[in-house]
């Protein structure tokens, strides 16, 4: 199915280009095209996929396409748009904009059929968790296109709209809860001795390593922690220290606060 469509990018950037890599790495590099002002977003677009990337022509290349992936920052998106007025209205229109409403995003462009889609920055090296959420029109094919465009660069699932802003709150913008935890761990090692380099590896290997224990285990978070957890032991009093600052409240607070901006930004 896909590959019969042309995918337009509207917006070179990061993730257009980590989403657009994924499928180039599936066979698809001749489906794909992009467009941004940037001169820079689109010399890094073509370096980084091989795919077309121009800063002209916008509304020829929204023509042409099946699909057009709107992949600007949300406050961006309305003058992005007016190049493709009356443009997307048979289009399927996928967008990537944080916290943009399918409602909004059916006025904006004029278009029927609409995926809301959450990735995150790991997609850039193929470990991305992603959700999507479809309006009314929105056929079983057109989810495929999707879930192809998401599953080329990680893990993906559907989930009712009025659940995105969570997922914002936590895969949107959990990456950056973990690159802080693991800022903090090596901060710990290089506290007690380990030089910074070090200390850095040895506390993202371990993220690593535990979330893949967490994905290919089956268990319970609690089940694992649990495990490692000898009475008495370093890890116990490690976890109370943690404790003592409100760590897991903190975490789940993040994601709370995250996901109610993403609700604030998507009603202005």
């Amino acid at each position: 199915m896909i590959e019969s469509l042309k995918i337009m990018f509207l917006g070179a950037g990061k993730m257009a280009s980590a989403l657009a890599g994924g499928l180039v790495k599936s066979g698809l590099k001749d489906n794909i095209s992009a467009y941004d002002v940037s001169n820079e977003a689109v010399a890094s677009f073509v370096k980084n996929t091989g795919a077309e990337a121009f800063t002209a022509d916008v509304a020829k290349l929204a023509d042409v396409a099946d699909v057009i992936v709107l992949a600007v920052k949300p406050q961006y998106l309305s003058d992005a748009l007016i190049p493709l007025s009356g443009k997307l209205k048979n289009k399927l229109v996928i967008s990537i904009a944080a916290g943009v409403t399918l409602e909004t995003l059916g006025i904006l462009t004029g278009a029927s059929r609409i995926i809301r889609v959450m990735p995150n920055t790991p997609a850039l090296v193929g470990e991305g968790a992603a959700t999507y959420a479809v309006s009314d029109n929105v056929s079983e094919d057109d989810a495929k296109v999707v879930e192809t465009i998401l599953g080329s660069v990680g893990y993906f699932c559907s989930v009712p709209e009025k659940l995105m802003d969570a997922v914002t709150g936590l895969s949107g913008s959990g990456p950056a809860y973990v690159f802080n935890f693991i800022q903090s761990l090596s901060d710990g090692g290089v506290n007690c001795g380990l030089p910074r380099a070090e200390a850095t590896r040895l506390a993202a290997q371990t993220v690593l390593g535990a979330a893949k224990m967490v994905l290919e285990s089956g268990d319970h978070p609690a089940v694992l922690c649990d495990a490692v957890t000898s009475p008495g032991g370093t890890t116990i009093r490690g976890l109370a220290a943690l404790e003592e600052k409100s760590f897991r409240s903190a975490v789940a607070g993040a994601v709370v606060a995250a996901a109610e901006r993403s609700a604030e930004l998507g009603k202005k």
